[in-house]
């Protein structure tokens, strides 16, 4: 039997529009997540509570922060530059995506290498990849009480709005040059 509500909507028709409304919450939080290396930013939240002792650092804990910070910094702009292809022997192969094509590929008569070439949008994602990974690093508790930890209570507001605004203005910049690549950790 069917219901209906004060403003005549039917209670399969509110459930047909909740199911897409969750439909397309888990899809676009699937494209969110597909941005960011996902190894690395598990590597970083795993190691990051053991490296900065927990926000209680010591000068060499605040040494092991900031290089745990560079090598996955410095990761997440080397996997927006790889790319993967099926072969002609049906295994997947991965490459660097340089001007010319990918480096180091094993040729392969089916796949045209030259279309994986470096393209704008993926200078573009690359440095919104790094800031978004930043904003999460720099600006994640056990490494703000562990670096700076002088930070006001004026800066805590800056903790709080820093991340959804880069979250927008990242959003906004990956919907006009989409992500098209599978590298390696996406």
């Amino acid at each position: 039997m069917e219901t209906t509500s004060l403003l005549g909507n039917s209670s399969s028709s509110n459930k047909k529009q909740q199911k897409s409304v969750t439909q397309s919450l888990f899809s676009g939080l699937g494209s969110l997540i597909s941005l960011l290396p996902t190894g690395t930013v598990f590597l970083f939240q795993f190691l990051n509570p053991i490296i900065t002792n927990s926000g209680d650092c010591r000068p060499f804990h605040k040494y092991l922060s900031a290089a745990l910070l560079v090598v996955c910094s410095f990761n997440c702009i080397f996997a927006t530059f790889t790319d993967s292809y099926t072969g002609s022997d049906g295994r997947k192969h991965y490459g660097i995506v340089t001007t010319k094509g990918l480096w180091p590929a094993p040729s392969s008569e089916s796949v045209d290498l030259s279309r994986y070439r470096l393209r704008v949008r993926d200078l573009v994602h690359a440095m919104f990849s790094l800031g978004v990974f930043g904003v999460l690093g720099f600006l994640d508790k056990n490494t703000v009480s562990c670096l700076y930890p002088m930070m006001g209570a004026y800066d805590d507001l800056l903790l709080k709005v820093l991340p959804p605004i880069m979250g927008v203005i990242s959003g906004t910049a990956f919907s006009i040059f989409p992500w098209k690549r599978h590298g390696v950790g996406y």
